[in-house]
């Protein structure tokens, strides 16, 4: 079993997408992308077309998949499989990429959780879908995303967490004038605790404070770039 995060480092691309963007959503020349994807399916010993993805909608939506897409990638935001040589993957630009698995079952996951996302379901979702197929004793990594120092949100924000469960403010700091800091990667190291993941790690690394390792929508937004690059989070039997 093997997992690594990619950042924006290592590739082809040019210009604000550079140089590891691998991102098909992207505006980034599409021969470049495939490139660059090619490349981190190497890095795992694996041909390009068992680099998998999805659709990616900020939904609570988990499919579980053993073999590489026949047709259109489907909607959703997280990856379940059981199969050897499948690189399941999520693309992200601040959002908190989470790499799960079971490692004696032989069952791995991977979610896409934006605040959206996370706050309606996909990491339970994932879980739910990945204990089906065999897996218990599950163990997660959260990957590169915005973490609090740099997730500054209005108050409306906060009360859509408020409004679920009022313990959520916990999550929400104190910024300037009526702003709050968000804690993406704690809030979701708490929902993989509450479904019983044994362990969880958190990189530190904050997509928006390191320009040159990382792509960061946000950090684009700011910047008027027009649009981002993505960085790939992928793990593997």
């Amino acid at each position: 079993m093997r997992h690594g995060f990619f950042g924006r480092e290592g590739g082809v691309s040019t210009g604000i997408y550079a140089s590891l963007n691998a991102g098909t959503g992207s505006k980034d020349d599409a021969d470049a992308v495939g490139e660059n994807r090619r490349r981190i399916a190497a890095a795992l010993d694996l041909p390009p077309t068992h680099l998998l993805g999805v659709h990616q909608v900020h939904s609570p939506k988990a499919v579980f998949i053993d073999a590489p897409w026949a047709g259109e990638r489907l909607e959703a935001d997280a990856l379940v499989t059981t199969t050897p040589g499948l690189a399941i993957s999520i693309l992200t630009a601040d959002c908190a990429p989470v790499l799960l698995a079971d490692a004696r079952a032989g069952v791995i996951g991977a979610a896409h959780a934006g605040w959206k996302g996370a706050l309606g379901g996909v990491l339970e979702a994932t879980i739910e879908l990945m204990r089906s197929h065999g897996a218990e004793s599950i163990t997660a990594v959260i990957g590169p995303c915005i973490h609090q120092t740099s997730y500054e949100v209005g108050p409306e924000f906060e009360a859509r967490f408020v409004e679920v469960e009022p313990f959520y403010r916990h999550y929400f700091s104190a910024g300037d004038g009526d702003r709050r800091m968000f804690d993406l990667p704690g809030f979701c190291v708490d929902r993989l605790e509450a479904c019983g993941v044994s362990t969880t790690d958190v990189l530190q690394w904050d997509t928006y404070a390191h320009p040159s390792r990382l792509h960061s929508h946000r950090r684009s937004v700011h910047e008027k770039l027009g649009d981002y690059g993505r960085n790939c989070s992928v793990i593997t039997l």
